[in-house]
């Protein structure tokens, strides 16, 4: 049965891993597309694109892609590709309710066990009286970034009862939740009691949390980052951690896989997990890129523009 849309040309230029899962999935979404794994440049109306591809060399060149009329990233993270200096077609990054979803059920569980002490109770026969958490309304959480996934989170930790602060650059308001701005972030950290991160990868947050910031953190404070890997200077992280930084949760890292011998494996108070908080998933994602593809096609404004000066 015929959908009354447009036919469009599109390619599938990721690493070919993810043809399995996004193959399949972007067809059903989208099923006036014409989804290529490869053929000439100029015959595209569209790619949907993730670092890796080609898989043979650099960086894709998308000059000769004149046809395009916009690039669909198929991750939420776009650093890599606003450096290449070929783009020149419109760039959306992935905002997927999945990967959203996920995002906030990673910093919940982190966030609750470390407002609630939970390692601290040992099954070794010893019973820790007197160990008694406050409640949620009595803890302050801070989240830095207030982009889809750092509101989502802060709106659900507010709903938890929790005193949520979010902070970010630019200090846009966020129903519900009080957020300070870029001049704030001294009084950002010195109220988190869980400082949870979701900044992106740019020039001005790599190392943001370095020495003199991860100071101003309160005792015993706890660090969840699901943001970026370069958001904390790993050279200052574990010092701060004997000098009264209660924990440190990490799942995203400058190398990954991180190597077996990095010390944060064998740190008592850091805890490591494999770049687990969120993952895109085909099933919901595929039905934000395929709407993307038909804005660009019928020259409506398109959704998760990238503002190329901000890199994301």
């Amino acid at each position: 049965m015929s959908t009354g849309r447009a036919r469009m040309r599109v390619l599938f230029a990721a690493p070919a891993k993810y043809w399995p899962a996004w193959g399949p999935a972007l067809t059903a979404a989208c099923p006036e597309m014409d989804l290529c794994r490869d053929g000439d440049p100029a015959s595209f109306d569209a790619l949907i694109y993730a670092p890796g591809y080609p898989e043979d060399g650099g960086p894709l060149d998308f000059t000769p892609f004149t046809r395009a009329r916009v690039v669909q990233s198929l991750w939420a993270g776009v650093e890599r590709i606003v450096t290449n200096p070929t783009l020149t077609q419109p760039l959306c990054r992935m905002v997927d309710p999945g990967l959203a979803l996920g995002m906030r059920d990673y910093c919940i569980g982190w966030a609750m066990r470390a407002h609630l002490g939970m390692d601290r109770y040992a099954q070794d026969g010893h019973w820790r009286n007197g160990l008694v958490p406050p409640l949620a309304q009595d803890r302050q959480v801070t989240v830095l970034g207030m982009g889809e996934l750092g509101r989502s989170v802060a709106l659900a930790l507010a709903g938890l009862g929790f005193r949520v602060a979010g902070w970010s650059a630019s200090g846009r308001s966020v129903e519900g939740i009080e957020v300070l701005a870029g001049p704030q972030l001294p009084q950002a950290l010195a109220r988190a009691e869980i400082l949870i991160c979701l900044l992106p990868d740019t020039p001005q947050t790599r190392d943001l949390l370095d020495a003199e910031r991860l100071a101003l953190l309160p005792p015993g404070a706890t660090i969840i980052n699901a943001g970026r890997g370069t958001l904390i200077d790993d050279a200052a992280l574990l010092p701060a951690l004997q000098a009264g930084l209660g924990h440190a949760v990490l799942d995203v890292f400058r190398q990954e896989p991180l190597p077996p011998e990095h010390p944060f494996w064998a740190h008592p108070r850091v805890t490591v997990t494999p770049h687990i908080s969120a993952e895109t998933r085909p099933e919901t994602a595929a039905h934000v890129a395929a709407e993307n593809l038909r804005r660009a096609m019928r020259g409506l404004p398109l959704r998760h523009l990238v503002d190329r000066k901000r890199g994301y």
